[in-house]
């Protein structure tokens, strides 16, 4: 019996068509093509240069065109965006994400659920991070009568359970003395639906992460009640592999963490650019991605796995366990730093965060100007076009928008706060000096 030839367009259909994650495809006589898949989060800006600028920038896809080139793959990147760290984790675990980046707490999420399922992770870089914590912040509505942590007690506090906004939360609860599961009403919410929430009057209050509580309070819809950075714990969000992926590609996972450092070098050398690209991609204001991008902002980008940050890690895993998120983690095995060494080999280190300082940025300007002190700042506003003006409080460094800050006058310096209470702290301390709460028009007055 003689077998009839298959017609070509039914062989063209019956060839190979999808790339694996990760992995191959190859048709009858086409090369062979890779897809990465990245799985990122384009509002939480704490991780643009791992996700949003990169994306926006290309670099990625410049040095897997060059690695192309040299072995005859075509390599195709795949960036796919959420909201949080959990569905990233999700999609990793089920081998369908490569490369993620997410805050820590979700970071140790991600490694405990890797290894439950079989399919270990590794944290290989840092994106940006605050030594102190101010990343994460507790806000209210704009005509809120809470002034303190201490006045959450039995109210309804928003947050996502396992970010590290709720981390943040359950911490400064525990020192307020306050139990964080049952002296609260916790609503266990994505940042967006928080968000209307807190308007909306059916929560007291919201702790998240980053953009959020920058975004709500430039908009004019909360104020700050409890700065992440009072806590004195570093945060920061980080670039997660999966194991079998970085084994199997190691050049490739080579070539995101060179781009990603060349994304830290622009936002670092050009934040201002930065940051007006990011908004342009993300819809947020350019002046709440400065706030935390910025020169002085309350991030510093450095891929570094710096000790410190390690350390933090570990401190964050009783409070997952306690809210029985995760178990054990074992945090070096976690850690694994070659690849950053390979990456950035011969590359100079990144200095560590400094102090913040006063900024302003004025309309029309591609360069922000920073003062010594509040008072040259707000003199220097003083009739001009302003854009956005920035100050760090006064005791956290926590870098805030001017004229949302609570201000203190003191003799002739003017000092700024993130919260009220952080400000009646201080006038109580320096009763003896005439340190007052002031307006920021009175405090803008005063400087002139």
């Amino acid at each position: 019996m003689r077998t009839k030839a298959l017609a070509p367009a039914l062989v063209l259909l019956l060839a190979p068509l999808a790339t694996a994650c990760g992995g191959d495809a190859s048709g009858a006589s086409g090369p062979k093509t890779v897809t990465v898949t990245v799985g990122y989060q384009s509002k939480t800006i704490n991780t643009v240069t791992a996700g949003t600028l990169l994306r926006s920038l290309g670099y990625f896809e410049q040095e897997l065109a060059a690695r192309g080139k040299k072995d005859g793959v075509t390599y195709k990147v795949d960036w796919q965006d959420y909201a949080t760290g959990a569905p990233i984790t999700a999609q990793m675990t089920a081998g369908k994400i490569d490369i993620g980046s997410m805050g820590d707490f979700p970071l140790l999420i991600n490694a405990a659920r890797g290894k439950e399922l079989k399919q270990p992770t590794r944290l290989v870089s840092v994106t940006g991070y605050n030594l102190r914590g101010g990343l994460n912040t507790v806000v209210t509505a704009p005509d809120s009568k809470l002034e303190s942590l201490a006045d959450l007690r039995g109210k309804k506090v928003s947050t996502s359970v396992g970010s590290a906004a709720d981390g943040t939360l359950v911490r400064a609860l525990q020192r307020a003395g306050i139990d964080p599961e049952s002296g609260i009403q916790k609503l266990n919410q994505q940042p967006s639906v928080g968000a209307s929430a807190l308007q909306a009057g059916s929560a007291d209050a919201l702790s998240q992460f980053v953009a959020w509580p920058g975004q709500l309070a430039y908009e004019g819809r909360a104020k700050a009640l409890y700065d992440g950075a009072e806590l004195n714990l570093p945060t920061f969000h980080g670039v997660t592999v999966r194991e079998k992926f970085a084994k199997e590609r190691a050049g490739v996972l080579d070539d995101f963490l060179r781009a990603q450092r060349k994304a830290t070098d622009h936002l670092r050398a050009e934040p201002v650019a930065a940051a007006e690209s990011v908004a342009k991609e993300t819809g947020l204001p350019a002046e709440v991605v400065y706030l935390y991008n910025g020169a002085n902002g309350i991030a510093t980008f450095d891929p570094a796995l710096r000790p410190e940050l390690v350390d933090a890690l570990k401190q964050d895993v009783p409070v997952l366990k306690a809210a029985k998120l995760v178990g054990d983690v074992d945090v070096d095995g976690f850690v694994d730093a070659e690849p950053l060494k390979r990456a950035a080999a011969g590359a100079q280190e990144y200095p560590k965060a400094a102090a913040a300082r006063p900024e302003l940025w004025l309309k029309g300007q591609a360069r922000t100007q920073s003062y010594d002190s509040p008072r040259e700042l707000l003199k220097a506003a003083r009739g001009a076009e302003v854009r956005a003006a920035y100050v760090p409080d006064a005791v956290t460094g926590t870098l805030w928008f001017a004229d949302k800050a609570i201000w203190v006058a003191e003799g002739s310096d003017l000092r700024a706060f993130v919260t009220p209470a952080g400000a009646k702290s201080y006038v109580d301390q320096h009763t003896g000096s005439g340190a007052r709460i002031v307006s920021f028009a009175e405090a803008g007055a005063l400087a002139s």
